[in-house]
C-alpha cells in the first residue's frame, strides 16, 4: 500500500517528537560528563534545531524510498 506524502510527514513528525524528549534528556545527562554546562532553555533550543533538521531528513528519506518503491513497481509491470 502506498503511503501519502501527508502521512509520511505525520509519521516523521511523530517519530521526532518522541525522539526530542529522549535527545534533550540525553543532553542534560551527557553534556556535563564532557564539561559542557548548559541551561534547560539552551538544551531545549538545541533540541529544537536538531528536531527541525531531523524532520526534514526523515521526510526526504521517506519520499526517496517511496519513489524507489514506485519505480521498482513500475519496472516490474513491464
Amino acid at each position: 500500500m502506498k503511503q501519502s506524502r501527508h502521512m509520511s510527514l505525520v509519521e516523521s513528525v511523530a517519530n521526532v517528537i518522541v525522539g526530542y524528549s529522549v535527545a534533550v534528556t540525553t543532553q542534560i545527562l551527557i553534556f556535563p560528563i564532557f564539561g559542557l554546562h548548559t541551561t534547560l532553555a539552551q538544551n531545549l533550543k538545541m533540541g529544537a534545531v536538531f528536531t527541525v533538521v531531523s524532520i526534514a531528513r526523515s521526510y526526504v528519506l521517506r519520499r526517496l524510498f517511496e519513489a524507489i518503491r514506485v519505480q521498482h513497481s513500475a519496472d516490474g509491470e513491464r
